[in-house]
């Protein structure tokens, strides 16, 4: 299904909200206005909201996939693949995981990229390209497949087993480059093939004008289920997903759906950190060092003002999690039959270093743990002996009494 139905209006500034771009084209380096060598500022979508009708946040509709919120959406111009309506699963202690774990491609990102496929569309372009070894190049390629739109996958190196598997059989054509060269790559290949980017062209980040706005729909669909949380956690990289929650939430408090609003929590490996350093130093954005770390999917050396915006406006915090910390989260979630990459593992981490929230709170766990890399490492178990002595070993030592 095609939907037509959005009330989006215009391209606003976030680093000026008293200027204002046309919807089309989608701007895809910041606002022009307000950016400057430092700093590049989004761009956000602004919707006609007296045209909301009450009735959207109350019926639960028939209508899959992002569609029964299309008002409140870019223009979905792009056929989805039944993305979003995940679970809200209670994890206990007035805990609960939204797992993006079960969009199509496995992940969260399946909420951003049918909207900037639908941009692509939009326009006319003749294709897309992203800069990702991740889940959002694998997701990127399923919408453009999805689109008919030949898909450009910037790789580097080392791409989880799964990811490659998924860009490989969506067709997409990848190419295999240095991480620091895809940027300038990516680029050209908007510049000179006129294909559309579905990821960030700037030194700071400001990302896809559509995208967050997909993000949204965890929001809603978080207060259809639960009402409105005391807190979110999430796992935070460029702060896109941290925003278009926070958006969500605060647009059902602008259109009277509800009077209060969650705390956000950005949850970054301690390895880097660019919102927490750009929250300490108080600045828009910021350049960190990276080190070592298995959180590749948020191992950002870069943030953004979009995630600034996220925690100051809600009154949240940055933190930062160790791999040990993401590692003890994970296993957790494995022992309630959860099993996630190690950087969707990053907000129950943040939450339990936090320590526990007065009111309910919701940690969005990203993508499978089928995405990560150390996936390769598990060989074929070597088989025993089919006898009950043997059999009976081996269940004494995993601790069950036979």
């Amino acid at each position: 299904m095609i939907s037509e139905d959005s009330l989006a209006t215009v391209q606003r500034s976030m680093g000026d909200p008293a200027v204002t771009y046309p919807l089309w084209p989608p701007l895809v380096r910041g606002c022009p206005a307000t950016s400057t060598a430092e700093i590049a500022y989004p761009v956000e979508l602004d919707y006609d909201y007296d045209r909301v009708k009450p009735e959207l946040f109350e019926a639960t509709g028939s209508r899959g996939g992002l569609e029964r919120w299309a008002p409140l959406l870019p223009p979905l111009l792009a056929p989805g693949l039944g993305e979003g309506n995940t679970p809200l699963i209670e994890f206990g202690e007035g805990v609960y995981i939204k797992d993006e774990s079960r969009n199509p491609t496995w992940s969260h990102k399946d909420r951003i990229n049918r909207c900037t496929v639908s941009a692509a569309v939009g326009i006319g372009a003749p294709g897309v390209v992203v800069s990702s070894s991740g889940n959002h190049g694998a997701s990127a390629a399923a919408f453009a497949a999805r689109a008919g739109l030949p898909c450009v996958v910037l790789a580097s190196a080392g791409a989880p087993p799964a990811v490659d598997s998924f860009l490989h059989a969506y067709g997409a054509t990848v190419l295999t480059v240095p991480a620091p060269a895809r940027w300038e790559l990516m680029r050209e290949i908007v510049d000179r093939l006129g294909f559309h980017p579905l990821g960030n062209l700037t030194d700071t980040h400001t990302g896809h004008a559509f995208g967050p706005e997909g993000y949204k729909t965890i929001a809603y669909e978080i207060h259809a289920e639960l009402g409105v949380p005391a807190a979110v956690f999430v796992p935070t990289g460029y702060g896109e997903l941290l925003f278009g929650v926070w958006k969500g939430f605060r647009e059902l408090r602008r259109l009277g759906v509800t009077d209060r609003t969650p705390r956000m929590f950005a949850c970054e490996p301690a390895a880097g950190g660019p919102l927490a350093a750009a929250l300490r130093m108080g600045v828009p954005a910021a350049h960190v060092p990276v080190g070592a770390t298995t959180a590749y999917a948020i191992d950002c050396p870069v943030g953004g003002y979009r995630g600034v915006v996220a925690i100051r406006e809600s009154g949240g915090r940055a933190l930062l999690v160790t791999d040990a910390d993401m590692a003890a989260a994970r296993a957790e979630l494995a022992d309630q039959g959860l099993w996630t990459e190690t950087s969707a593992a990053a907000a129950l981490a943040g939450l339990r270093i936090h320590g526990p929230i007065d009111g309910p709170t919701v940690c969005i766990t990203t993508s499978s743990g089928f995405k990560d890399q150390d996936v390769a490492a598990h060989r074929p178990p070597t088989p025993i002996d089919p006898t009950w002595p043997a059999i009976r070993k081996h269940l004494k030592a995993a601790g069950i009494n036979p």
